[in-house]
């Protein structure tokens, strides 16, 4: 059975009925790097292309796991299958021996930070990684972890329920480098507001965006969860759209990426590790309540009921691999080149075939 994200009413869109069938082709069943079984008890196996793919080997390896530091930042909830994959035994399952780096700095200082060794991959927000990846570090995309966890919040005060009441306006964002920033701007951009110019983007502290709405300084924000989710909450807000919204419905958000050199030197270890965040993450759309439990242990804001119905509300079976993710990272980068995120120059089609690596086929 596949694992279509919840649509209540609605069939399997003919693209992830396509998207995968393309994910059973890429992610052979059975067993990991070292002979290591990658399929531990638990919900159904998400992608199973038939035992002709499968490796011979069926016994446990034996030896010390492969250690790996994985970046990530623990206040996202939409990370939550990284956490999940440790304590629930996947990461070992796959011979991996994973250690978390909690990075809150900078997406450059991440990205050198992977692309120099300390830290051996991580797992990020893709219109914050585009920018910098274009800049030419050693890090490679390996696959899409799931669609949503961005959100655009309007003031009910000031009239502010869809795209087009926001010209003029001013929207509250933590940094101007965000992806709610670089996303919505996307959005404003394609409702003909020009993103520059047509509104006004204003920088606050990230938990103080919704006072800065509160007191009119601004009449929207833009941020992700756990904080957008939690803020909904309020009678005063109003949700104007998310990343999810529309045609970015299918649009993968965060993806997994890995330093060059451990591509190249073992790329076991790297389709282990892209192949065990994948099943977590499949876990997590099986299972949010765990998937929160866990999270929650680990400092996650909100309760663990509000943290399992943020990770419902993002498609975590929707996990793009191949060539539906550089599809995917093609048009990003079309449209990123359309707010001057990206340089009118680039290639998008080149760009998307550098920072892609396929370590699963």
């Amino acid at each position: 059975m596949t694992d279509e994200p919840s649509r209540p009413g609605l069939l399997p869109t003919r693209r992830f009925l396509l998207r995968t069938g393309a994910a059973a082709a890429a992610l052979p069943l059975g067993f990991g790097i070292g002979g290591v079984r990658a399929w531990g008890p638990g919900p159904a196996v998400p992608f199973d292309p038939g035992s002709i793919c499968r490796p011979a080997v069926a016994e446990a390896a034996a030896g010390p796991l492969k250690p790996i530091k994985l970046a990530w930042n623990a206040t996202a909830v939409c990370t939550a299958a990284a956490p999940l994959a440790k304590e629930r035994g996947i990461f070992a399952a796959h011979g991996l021996d994973v250690e978390f780096v909690n990075f809150g700095g900078s997406t450059e200082a991440l990205l050198e930070a992977i692309a120099t060794g300390k830290a051996d991959a991580g797992i990020g927000m893709a219109l914050r990684w585009l920018k910098p990846l274009e800049q030419g570090f050693d890090v490679k995309i390996t696959a899409g972890l799931h669609g949503g966890c961005l959100r655009l919040l309007g003031a009910k005060s000031a009239g502010i329920t869809d795209i087009a009441a926001l010209k003029g306006k001013t929207i509250a964002i933590s940094d101007h480098a965000s992806p709610a920033k670089n996303f919505f701007a996307l959005l404003l951009a394609k409702a003909s507001i020009d993103p520059e110019t047509g509104v006004e983007w204003r920088q606050y502290p990230a938990d103080l965006l919704n006072l800065a709405v509160e007191k009119g300084e601004a009449q929207a924000l833009a941020d992700s969860d756990p904080r957008t989710w939690i803020w909904l909450k309020d009678p005063k807000f109003t949700e104007v759209a998310t990343n999810l919204s529309g045609e970015y419905a299918d649009r993968t958000c965060c993806v997994v990426a890995m330093r060059g050199s451990l591509i190249r030197g073992d790329r076991a270890a790297a389709t282990a590790l892209t192949r065990a965040v994948l099943e977590a993450g499949h876990r997590v759309h099986a299972d949010p309540e765990d998937a929160a439990r866990i999270f929650s242990g680990y400092g996650g804001r909100g309760s663990v009921e509000d943290l399992a119905a943020m990770l419902r509300s993002q498609h975590h079976g929707d996990r793009p691999v191949g060539a539906d993710l550089k599809r995917q990272l093609v048009l990003y980068g079309d449209e990123l080149k359309q707010v001057n995120v990206l340089k009118r120059s680039t290639d998008t089609t080149k760009f998307a075939e550098r920072v892609y690596a396929d370590v699963l086929s």
